[in-house]
């Protein structure tokens, strides 16, 4: 059986990384920020982005109700801009309660990932072990005392 490095190519021959869905729903937040952190950006650009930095392709029935909700929040700012050549596009900046959320999340994201990461690291998997893509299901607890 071949072993499955975790990497695929994209469209233009790329190796990118594979990553499981919960992993990119609870980061993907936080990673469209460090993206409007850098500056103001639109939605394909914020995609654009994830993309070239190995995140994957983020699709924008999952990024534009994500960008919605920063929004709504009032962690982002938004302006429309006239486009040269295009139709006018939707910018996203943080505001002043988005940079501060961003701060907190960053910190105490790289305060959980160094756990995970340690964690990980000091349990390495057995050299035969084969890569699994199906986390088994949990088994049912007796409900009997």
């Amino acid at each position: 059986m071949e072993q499955d490095s975790g990497l695929t190519s994209d469209q233009t021959g790329t190796a990118r990384a594979t990553w499981p869905a919960e992993w990119l729903r609870g980061a993907l937040e936080l990673c469209v920020l460090a993206v409007i952190a850098r500056g103001s950006t639109y939605g394909y650009q914020i995609s654009a982005e994830l993309t070239k930095t190995g995140l994957g392709r983020i699709k924008g029935g999952t990024l534009y109700p994500l960008l919605a909700r920063l929004e709504e929040s009032e962690l982002v700012t938004v302006e429309w801009r006239t486009g040269g050549s295009g139709p006018a596009r939707k910018y996203y900046t943080l505001s002043e309660k988005g940079h501060a959320y961003y701060g907190e999340r960053r910190k105490a994201w790289l305060a959980f990932s160094d756990v995970i990461g340690g964690t990980v690291a000091a349990h390495p998997a057995k050299s035969n072990a084969q890569p699994s893509n199906a986390i088994p299901a949990p088994t049912p607890r007796s409900t009997e005392a």
